[in-house]
């Protein structure tokens, strides 16, 4: 999932205790006197942000700023989490009795929370509650949906950073150059979920005539390894070229999150695809082993793509680290019906990897 925006996220991992905690209480208080709350970790997220969360996780988002929170999210069903098939369901512990209309049948549809099929005195007894609440968490006469405006501002536990705990963020969490991952040193109940994709000083590739590239992968956000996803956001200037590319062991989703530009695809037997323009808002899926290039706009072009392998990886067609660079010169002549001083510009007038400026083309010589 990608953000845009900021405001708050939690996931509800089961069999993971409540870390956050108030004042204690005194052993001998009733608990149904008005006991203070406890959960377990809430993270603030900001703009950019690329959030993990496991298959089956419950979680929620709050925005409690002025500004819109905007997520962007991928579900992946073949996954070897998803032991059913390859339906795409989403299960809701709080949803309003909204309407829809449902399949081909035009017939309406009535969706809701999980408590609303189970009888009301299962749950007073399950929850030790009385039946009449029991009745009120089934929200049957509620038109809300799934997106709740709070009437207060919400009240949860949320530390603020230390400048010790900033120091440790900005040096890995603390551990140094001579430790190595063991498995022990991040559970899964204190698993890292979130991580920056943004911030420019990440930047994986950074060509300051043309843009920039960033990864997250299993490597700096561990628990995609069990995810099977990764992502990288795009930032290409005006008129730059990402470099014509394929995904190796990946399909990549392509989301614009700002600008606009160009975008061809083409299959395995040279034919294209896709050859268009796309905007801000626009989804465009590059299969596996589909050539891609990206030529930005007037105004730039930036994105963020999803891809279903946590160690995604490209093979790049141009440039300093390319395919074509590695292929002697002769052979690229011979194969391509060429001389022997073209082949060389093919393979050498584009000095730069990823991301492209865009130059004046040379005529007949090498740059």
């Amino acid at each position: 999932m990608w953000s845009a925006g900021r405001g708050y996220h939690s996931a509800a991992i089961p069999g993971c205790p409540e870390t956050y905690q108030s004042e204690q209480e005194s052993e001998s208080r009733d608990p149904r006197q008005g006991s203070r709350d406890q959960h377990q970790k809430i993270r603030k997220i900001r703009q950019g942000d690329i959030i993990a969360i496991p298959a089956g996780v419950a979680d929620w988002f709050y925005n409690d700023g002025q500004s819109p929170l905007v997520l962007v999210q991928i579900m992946d069903t073949s996954n070897f989490a998803n032991q059913l098939d390859q339906n795409f369901r989403v299960m809701h512990l709080y949803r309003g009795s909204e309407k829809g209309r449902g399949g081909g049948g035009g017939q309406e549809q009535r969706s809701g929370n999980i408590f609303q099929a189970f009888d009301e005195q299962f749950l007073a007894e399950a929850f030790n509650i009385d039946t009449d609440l029991a009745r009120r968490i089934k929200n049957e006469n509620d038109n809300r949906g799934i997106i709740v405006r709070v009437e207060e501002q919400l009240e949860f536990l949320s530390p603020e950073f230390s400048e010790e705990e900033r120091r440790q963020s900005s040096q890995g969490g603390g551990r140094t150059g001579r430790w190595s991952a063991n498995g022990i040193e991040e559970t899964f109940c204190t698993a890292k979920l979130r991580h920056n994709i943004n911030d420019p000083s990440r930047a994986d590739i950074f060509n300051p005539r043309a843009g920039r590239l960033t990864t997250v992968n299993s490597f700096n956000l561990p628990i995609l390894r069990y995810i099977q996803l990764s992502a990288q956001k795009g930032f290409l200037y005006r008129n730059a070229i990402m470099t014509p590319h394929w995904n190796m062991n990946a399909h990549s989703i392509n989301y614009i999150t700002r600008g606009s530009g160009q975008i061809q695809i083409v299959n395995e037997n040279g034919e294209s695809v896709f050859d268009g323009q796309v905007q801000e808002g626009q989804i465009i899926t590059a299969p596996q082993n589909f050539a891609v290039i990206k030529r930005a706009g007037s105004d730039g072009l930036e994105w963020i793509s999803f891809k279903t392998n946590d160690n995604a990886k490209i093979n790049q067609i141009a440039g300093r680290a390319s395919t074509i660079r590695a292929i002697p010169q002769d052979v690229l002549a011979n194969a391509f019906a060429i001389s022997r001083e073209e082949a060389q510009r093919i393979k050498f007038n584009r000095r730069e990897i990823g991301i492209f400026s865009p130059e004046t083309r040379s005529r007949g010589r090498r740059d």
